[in-house]
Order: C-alpha cells, then structure tokens, then sequence
C-alpha cells in the first residue's frame, strides 16, 4: 500500500492540471496580507528530476508539462513556480505541490505537509526544509482532521492520494464533509484520476451531492502509453475562491485543443 512513486508522473498533464489550479489558488488566497494556513495529506518528495531513469521510463513529463509551457505565461503564477525551482534546484528540477506552495506563499503563511511513505518522507524532509514549514510521517487523511481548524484560518487544503487504496474513494467524500464542518472557511481541493472503469464516478456523485456549490473540473487527455489506465485527471474545489471558475474553463479549453491535435 506504501508502493507508489510519483518520479515516474512528475510533470505529466495530471500534475499541470492540478498544479496550475493550485497555483491560481495560491495566487490568490495571498493577495490579501493576511496569513494563511497550507495543509497537504499526501505530499510526497516535493521535487523531482525530469531527466532522471524514472521520468524517462515513462516518457509522462515529456508529454506534460516540457510539452505545454507555453501555455502560460511569465506572470502565471504555476510558471514563476517553476522557475523558482529551476533557479534553486537546476533546469531538470520540478517541484510538487509542495515546493509549489513555498513558492507562492509568504514568511508569514504555514505549512502542514504529510507524508506517511518512509523514503519519499526521507526526501521530504530535506527537500522542503523550512521555518514556515512541518513536516509529518503520518496518515495524511488523520492529520488533516487533528488539525482542522488550522491557525491561521484561512487556507487552503489538497488531498492528493496515489488512489492506491481502493476504499478511499468511499471514505474520502465523508472525510471532506467532517472536514468542512470543522473548518468551513477552508478551499478544500481534491485531486482524482479518471480512469478507463469509471470509478470515480459514485465517489463525485456523493461529493457533488454533499457539496452543490464546489467547482469540479475535470480534463482528459490520450493515456500516456498503450494500456495505460488513466485517460484524464480532476479537481474538486470546495469554496472556490473568485476567478477560478474562469481560468478553469480556459485551461479546459487547452487540454481540448491538444487531444484535437
């Protein structure tokens, strides 16, 4: 239950999809000088090497986020990201959510991030070595809800499991609804692959149901190899903050123009 790596997808089309929607919302919350709260349940290594064996045995990065740059700008906010990461870590480098999210947040903001992985919590543990930020070798769903509501209050939370588990798909939706009772002002995001089998489909149904004014975005893009299971990837936004509806439906748009391609 502990196999999954994630330096063989860093980079690819589910990681662009969900770190630009993260970085918008990041972007955002700091607009406003007040601190915020940033929590991650499953945050992996945080940083990865597009040119390690890995990446290239997969050949995902190639057909993510070394093939889409362009469509951002320098004043994106996933961009400067990235580009703070390769200033610090080397051209080759990509940061995960959260290297993204020290990127984009403030001396004053905190991070809560999980990891329950030993070698990947190892590798956590030096790549976001920071003041503003804990670092847990915990179930990340558990932590999430020892510590709702975070102080600051304000903040945002992304759930991101590997989906190696199969039952999270029908604990996840209630896990989000007691989170939200206790922490009702939080943007709550839930990352989800779609795959071939559909099934994710009775776990949106619920959350869409628990949660009728969420934003749920979802893109599909060609597998990224014959046989491969994921078809496209989602995200649900509880409490989304303005403007995110809008840079959701233009990046929807993009991922519609290369399938096209």
């Amino acid at each position: 239950m502990l196999s999954y790596q994630h330096s063989f997808h860093a980079g690819n089309l589910a990681d662009v999809q969900k770190h630009a929607i993260l970085a918008f919302v990041l972007d955002y919350m700091t607009c406003k000088d007040k601190p915020i709260s940033y929590i991650e349940s499953h945050a992996g290594r945080g940083l990865y090497d597009l040119n390690d064996a890995d990446a290239n045995k997969t050949g995902e990065a190639a057909q993510g986020i070394l093939k889409v740059a362009d469509w951002f700008d320098d004043s994106s906010p996933y961009l400067r990201a990235l580009a703070a990461t390769k200033d610090a870590h080397g051209d080759n480098a990509y940061p995960g959510s959260p290297l993204i999210a020290q990127a984009l947040l403030r001396a004053n903001d905190s991070l809560h991030l999980a990891e329950l992985h030993p070698g990947e919590y190892a590798a956590l543990r030096v790549n976001a070595r920071s003041h503003t930020t804990k670092i847990y070798q915990q179930d990340g769903l558990e932590l999430i809800q020892s510590l709702a509501p975070p102080t600051p209050r304000r903040g945002v939370l992304l759930i991101d499991p590997p989906w190696e588990i199969k039952s999270d798909y029908q604990t996840i939706p209630t896990t989000l609804a007691k989170l939200h009772r206790k922490w009702n002002v939080g943007v709550l995001m839930l990352w989800y692959p779609i795959l071939t089998d559909g099934r994710h489909k009775p776990m949106l149904a619920t959350l869409s149901q628990n949660f009728p004014d969420a934003l749920c975005h979802e893109v599909t893009f060609p597998p990224a190899r014959k046989g491969h299971g994921m078809v496209g990837s989602g995200m649900f936004v509880v409490n989304p903050p303005w403007g995110l509806g809008n840079f959701a439906k233009d990046l929807t748009k993009r991922f519609k123009k290369m399938s096209k391609g």
